[in-house]
């Protein structure tokens, strides 16, 4: 789906989801896609996404902009301290573009050890002197190469005055999110997740069993001189460092990968589903925990995988044709408001705060507010309420989030046993490695398990 675009901003002459010729190159779209994504609602992999198939930017290119674009969000709380230091008025109120143009010149001098300082410093200037003119091009000149002249005498907050300042810059995430983690896990276990959220994510490829085995995966692996490591929880799911262009690689247009983080897979496994039954998937697109479920049932039974806008529904239907999946079937459906008959297995893989997926996402920790996770609180449950209807007597609710918040995850639990006492909670240590387990749920964190947060609970109704 081509992602929103919002009217074009004159004052600060912005036009996009169209070719511009003020924004050529790499470092022209990645100053375009990160000011749209400061003026939108927009997702940043979908604006990436988007700019990466409708220019005709060489690979090299490409791929030096997947880095700007991801870097520069990752790190903005930590470029954003330096600049305002070094910039003269209220870095805040600069103009969205000139603001992105220091940013990703910034953080190529900062993390990029392969581009000259130079270089970086240069084509920001260039880029702004397109937009704004010979006035905003020197400022941005003198400010960048101002923070490059004391780059090595730069002060961030002090750990002893404030250490939630500390955390928040140094390891940029927002300070109410800090806040919230070092009053949930402590000083020393956050300060572990977030060094772990800003790291460059890796790729797990997990094969598709129904048409290749591990070996043959690690053979194309080895051939192609790519590096990889086989993870200790999932044996047929690999981690390789990066992969450029995956959908055009053979073993992906072949269906035998898919592109899943181990602790996805995990909360698809713990579903435990067995052949010739009947799953509803309620929240299910882009559809990566229904392709593993159908794969565990051996491409029998039936897969009904839901989602509220047709649109993403293309997806699945697409992805189940690519790995060979016959037994899944689409539907448009509200997973507050669903009708069907009782089936063995519901799926609720909730919306979430997505707070396990920083170092994939790492767009998500900027746009998100504390009063988020209430409302999706409120919105897991009500999903969770009408999920209970279509649970047979002994059949499986999979509750399961992409987050590490407590809120979103066992309390949700603790809550739905008090409400529903028709359900139990199933041990996931029966059926999963007790290290990725906690009070009965699997339940992973990036610094711990190196894979995303994430959670799931599989509740049995027996009554």
């Amino acid at each position: 789906m081509n992602p929103v675009v919002p009217v074009e901003n004159n004052q600060e002459n912005i036009s996009f989801g169209v070719y511009s010729p003020l924004y050529i190159g790499a470092r022209g779209a990645a100053v375009k896609i990160l000011s749209q994504f400061d003026r939108s609602d927009s997702y940043l992999d979908k604006l990436l996404e988007y700019e990466l198939h409708t220019t005709d930017l060489s690979p090299q290119d490409k791929a030096l902009l997947t880095e700007l674009v991801n870097g520069t969000i990752r790190w903005q709380g930590k470029l954003d301290w330096i600049l305002t230091g070094f910039y003269h008025g209220e870095f805040d109120k600069c103009l969205t573009p000139i603001k992105n143009a220091m940013r990703i010149a910034l953080y190529q001098i900062m993390f990029l050890t392969k581009i000259p300082h130079s270089a970086a410093i240069n084509e920001s200037v260039e880029i702004i002197k397109r937009l704004k003119g010979d006035r905003s091009a020197g400022i941005v000149n003198g400010v960048l190469r101002n923070v490059l002249r004391h780059i090595d005498d730069i002060r961030y907050p002090n750990t002893n005055e404030d250490n939630l300042w500390y955390y928040s810059v140094i390891y940029s995430h927002p300070r109410w999110l800090v806040k919230r983690w070092t009053d949930i896990f402590g000083d020393a276990e956050t300060e572990k997740m977030l060094k772990a959220n800003v790291q460059r994510p890796t790729l797990t490829l997990r094969t598709n069993l129904l048409k290749a085995t591990p070996e043959q995966i690690t053979e194309w692996l080895d051939v192609q001189q790519i590096p990889y490591s086989a993870s200790q929880y999932l044996p047929q799911s690999l981690q390789v460092s990066s992969l450029r262009d995956i959908a055009s690689n053979e073993v992906f247009t072949n269906g035998w990968i898919t592109v899943q983080d181990v602790s996805a897979s995990l909360a698809a496994k713990l579903a435990a589903p067995n052949e010739h039954q009947t799953v509803i998937d309620l929240c299910a697109a882009p559809g990566g925990k229904s392709f593993y479920i159908a794969e565990l049932m051996n491409n029998t039974g039936s897969v009904i995988s839901i989602d509220k806008y047709e649109a993403k529904l293309r997806f699945i239907k697409s992805g189940a044709e690519r790995l060979g999946l016959t037994n899944i079937q689409t539907e448009v459906a509200d997973a507050r408001v669903f009708k069907h008959s009782e089936v063995d297995i519901v799926v609720a893989d909730v919306p979430c705060s997505g707070h396990g997926t920083l170092s994939k996402k790492p767009d998500i920790k900027w746009k998100r507010e504390a009063t988020d996770i209430l409302k999706l609180v409120t919105l897991q449950r009500e999903i969770l309420k009408n999920a209970v209807n279509l649970v047979k007597v002994g059949g499986v609710l999979l509750y399961s989030t992409c987050t590490v918040e407590p809120d979103e995850n066992f309390q949700n639990i603790e809550w739905f046993l008090r409400e529903y006492p028709s359900f139990i909670l199933d041990n996931a240590e029966k059926y999963l490695p007790p290290t990725v387990c906690s009070n009965g749920c699997l339940q992973t964190f990036p610094h711990i398990h190196g894979t995303d947060g994430a959670f799931a609970a599989r509740l049995v109704r027996v009554e």
